[in-house]
């Protein structure tokens, strides 16, 4: 299941930007963070999808929601100008920013090049 992070939770979860000076991830298993709008047709799109890949990948990796109606704050730390603008965020590294709705293809494959977690297989 995704999550919707606050900017609380945020600063506990992900990144405390306010008393750290550089990244230092929080969590124990890479994060995908989704800044979308409710207005959103994109985000909209994407949002099933997220859903799948944090089922697909339970475990493995952690997929947040930041709303940045609610969450302005958030959005503007990290520089978010579109939406949907999906935030990878590896165990070690810096994270990387992907901006627009992308396919779940291209987000199994994102997983894979930057938390190197090979696509899990299909239960059939």
């Amino acid at each position: 299941m995704t999550e919707n992070l606050t900017k609380k939770d945020f600063l506990e979860k992900v990144f405390n930007y306010e008393t750290q000076e550089s990244w230092k991830y929080e969590g124990t298993e890479p994060a995908i963070i989704d800044f979308w709008a409710s207005w959103c047709g994109p985000c909209k799109m994407v949002a099933p999808i997220l859903e799948e890949i944090s089922k697909d990948y339970a475990g493995k990796v952690k997929v947040y929601k930041v709303n940045t109606e609610e969450e302005q704050e958030l959005a503007g730390t990290f520089g978010i100008r579109s939406i949907p603008s999906l935030l990878f965020i590896p165990l070690e590294g810096k994270p990387q920013m992907a901006v627009g709705a992308l396919p779940k293809d291209a987000l199994k494959k994102a997983i894979e090049d930057v938390f190197n977690i090979p696509e899990p297989a299909e239960i059939n």
